[in-house]
């Protein structure tokens, strides 16, 4: 039986309630904006962590454990008084009562609604090649590209024991935007510089990492001269970089590119993006991505009361859509709390009356990692500039590690990172779940799933 949250909407005497869904970078920043007022403000996320996106891709390589990127709501907003924190899932919503009915069966009744659900992968209709081709944008795809990536060379070396030889070790990245780019240099460094002493049949370094993206260039969104850069940095680290190839399926083993078979022991997706489907379940208007159109508010047609921000958002500014990226969601988060306070405050209206500022994107800049010592950075402000090799890679540093959130993230990261580029030591190269890998080649050719299973040392064959 549905347990309800008694209504507060209208009744005089009450305080009004907000409830936010979604714990990423817009939800906890609007939470954060909330969490003085005289509100009730009710959080609601799946999971129970908030999770820094922009270093997923270091817990994926083995630089970074999960701990050090990801936090607990609870523990983020335990000092709001106002606030509480419900692990669940909104599952149908009746817009017209203010209602949202969760996934556990419970009620939540709203004055004020924030949607910030983000945004997930886009295999554009090839739904089937997710289980070949993970993407990141979870603590669970970090560990698992972290997994199938050791996993690879754990295989090459029993392998090479086993019979003296072992496939190709090509790692194919489908897409070359930041995190396309960003996994790439990771693998390439992990491989030639962390992992060249560890093993003793196979040589890490001889691994290859291909970039396959179907635009004319690399970091498309950057300007040429940071787009030629990256390239650059990219085949000083030995990844190759094919442009205007389009992947036409991706098998167990290898992907195609039109008719062409490229092998691949480890397949990773960084190509496309969609956004939740909690807009389209409401009703909503969307782009061909699934982001809602909203207004100079962030608000939906006909809605002032449901504040739809993040990914999940498509706002216009200037003739082009401001990008679904961290920045522009932090930002839309406060937008969304001082909007929520102005709205509240004696004599103005629940439709804003009297309200006319809205929301407008402040870009900083963006940068992207290429490898140790390596990134390209576009510098909006306090100037601007366009910065490449050491200096960016220093600048993306410390504004990633001033960005996180929590005191002790802050620190272990920076120690860890410290203790990796100081003695080339990655200390979190551990492989959980399946020993299994999804097409991995054995000496007869055959591509099959395959096991690290205990070999017999006491037959060895030869090749």
């Amino acid at each position: 039986m549905a347990v309800v949250r008694h209504g507060r909407t209208g009744n005089e005497g009450f305080r009004k309630r907000v409830v936010i869904l979604g714990g990423g970078f817009a939800g906890i920043h609007a939470a954060m904006g909330l969490g003085k007022l005289p509100l009730d403000v009710t959080m609601v996320d799946r999971k129970n962590h908030h999770t820094f996106q922009p270093l997923l891709y270091q817990v994926a390589l083995a630089v970074l454990s999960p701990a050090d990127i990801a936090q607990p709501i609870r523990s983020i907003l335990r000092n709001q008084p106002n606030t509480e924190v419900l692990m669940d899932e909104a599952m149908e919503f009746n817009l017209d009562r203010r209602e949202i009915q969760l996934k556990s069966g419970a009620v939540l009744e709203y004055d004020y609604l924030v949607v910030a659900t983000g945004s997930t992968h886009s295999y554009f209709g090839k739904n089937e090649w997710s289980k070949l081709a993970p993407g990141l944008k979870t603590l669970e795809d970090a560990t698992e590209i972290r997994r199938r990536v050791l996993l690879a060379f754990e295989l090459a070396e029993r392998q090479m024991l086993e019979t003296g030889s072992h496939p190709p070790l090509q790692f194919v990245i489908i897409g070359g935007g930041p995190t396309g780019v960003e996994l790439a240099g990771a693998i390439s460094d992990i491989a030639k510089l962390y992992m060249a002493k560890d093993f003793r049949h196979i040589n890490p370094s001889e691994a290859q990492v291909l970039i396959l993206e179907g635009s004319p260039s690399i970091l498309a969104a950057y300007p040429p001269d940071l787009q030629k850069k990256a390239a650059e940095q990219l085949a000083g680290l030995g990844v190759k970089i094919r442009t205007g190839a389009h992947v036409s399926d991706v098998q167990p083993g290898y992907v195609m590119v039109g008719e062409e078979r490229i092998d691949a022991v480890v397949t990773l997706w960084a190509a496309g993006v969609q956004a939740s489907p909690l807009g389209k379940l409401m009703g909503f208007e969307t782009d061909r991505k699934g982001c809602v159109m909203v207004d100079k508010h962030l608000n939906p047609e006909g809605h002032p009361e449901i504040f739809i921000c993040g990914d999940l958002a498509h706002v216009e500014q200037d003739g082009k859509q401001v990008p679904g990226v961290a920045q522009p969601a932090m930002q839309m988060g406060d937008f969304v709390a001082k909007r929520i306070a102005r709205l509240t405050a004696k004599g103005l209206g629940t439709d804003g009356s009297g309200i006319d500022r809205g929301f407008r994107y402040f870009d900083k800049g963006d940068m992207a990692t290429i490898g140790r010592k390596a990134a390209v950075a576009k510098i909006e402000w306090p100037f601007k500039a366009h910065w490449s090799g050491f200096p960016a890679w220093m600048t993306w540093l410390v504004v990633h590690i001033f960005f996180l959130i929590g005191f002790r993230n802050r620190f272990s990261v920076f120690r860890q990172w410290a203790f990796t580029y100081l003695f080339f030591n990655d200390g979190v190269r551990l492989i959980t779940g399946s020993q299994e890998l999804s097409g991995w080649v054995t000496k007869e050719g055959v591509a099959a799933p395959v096991t690290a299973a205990p070999l017999d040392l006491g037959s060895p064959k030869s090749n």
